[in-house]
Formats: structure tokens, C-alpha cells, sequence
């Protein structure tokens, strides 16, 4: 299994109207590094949901449930392609770009390194952190619910 890390903006597309529409058609990438990664991603891949630009944070976790194919909004451009991801989960709390980059295990991650690619490959380590992060509540939270 691989993990990676795809980037929207939570005004265009973010992780709400992600998972109200259930399952993805994650196209839209003109970059050939990133276009290289959505080919690279394979069935039951797991894929970091970051909101980009507002509020910048991984805010979720999605799997891929379908490999790249032709991009359908190009249909006659055979170098596009894109993959179909479905939610598996909200993190209990948005781990931040902040929060990241004050991580020093996370210091060579893609999204530090190359900030304007919109879909990255994240290494296991990197990537079970992250989700840890996401997933930890603090006490302060606990006690205010």
C-alpha cells in the first residue's frame, strides 16, 4: 500500500462537499509530477485530504477506489488522467500546515518541499504521524463535549 497527500481548496472543493458527494473524480491536475503521482496511486491506496490556501490542515483521510484513468474533462488530451477517491474518515482535529512544519520528523515531507504540488506521495512514517495527529484528542476537548 501507498500513501499520499492531495490538495483542495476547502472554497472550491473541500472535505464537506467531499464527503457529501461520497465518492470523487479527483481530476482537474495540469502539473505532469502530480498527473505522475494520480498514475502511481493504486486500489485501496491511503490519500491525506489537505485544505490548501484558507486554513491551511490535512482535515481527513480518503482511499482510492478507482486507478487513474483518461481525464474525462479533456477527452482528447491522452496526457491527463485521474483517479476516483471515496471519504474514510474526518480527523478529530485538522492537523495544520504549522503543526506540521514544527514537526521535525516531517521536515522532508513533499508538501514542505514542494508546497505548489497538488498531489505528493507521503512515506509511512510521515503518514502514520500525521494521522496520529489527527486522530488525538486533548484533554481540553474531551472536557468541553
Amino acid at each position: 500500500m501507498n500513501f499520499w497527500l492531495v490538495k483542495s481548496e476547502p472554497d472550491a472543493y473541500g472535505w464537506y462537499h467531499f464527503t457529501e458527494q461520497g465518492r470523487a473524480i479527483w481530476d482537474g491536475v495540469r502539473n505532469y509530477q502530480a498527473r505522475n503521482n494520480l498514475r502511481a496511486m493504486q486500489l485501496g491506496d491511503q490519500v491525506l485530504f489537505y485544505h490548501s490556501v484558507i486554513n491551511p490542515a490535512v482535515v481527513g483521510l480518503a482511499s482510492v477506489v478507482k486507478e487513474a484513468y483518461q481525464d474525462p474533462t479533456v477527452p482528447d488530451d491522452p496526457r491527463w488522467v485521474v483517479v476516483e477517491l471515496e471519504p474514510v474518515m474526518a480527523f478529530d482535529l485538522p492537523v495544520t500546515l504549522s503543526q506540521i512544519k514544527s514537526e521535525p520528523l516531517l521536515a522532508n515531507l513533499s508538501l514542505i518541499r514542494q508546497s505548489r504540488l497538488s498531489v505528493m506521495p507521503v512515506r509511512p512514517d510521515e503518514f502514520e504521524l500525521i494521522l496520529k495527529m489527527g486522530q488525538k484528542r486533548m484533554l481540553d476537548d474531551r472536557m468541553s463535549e
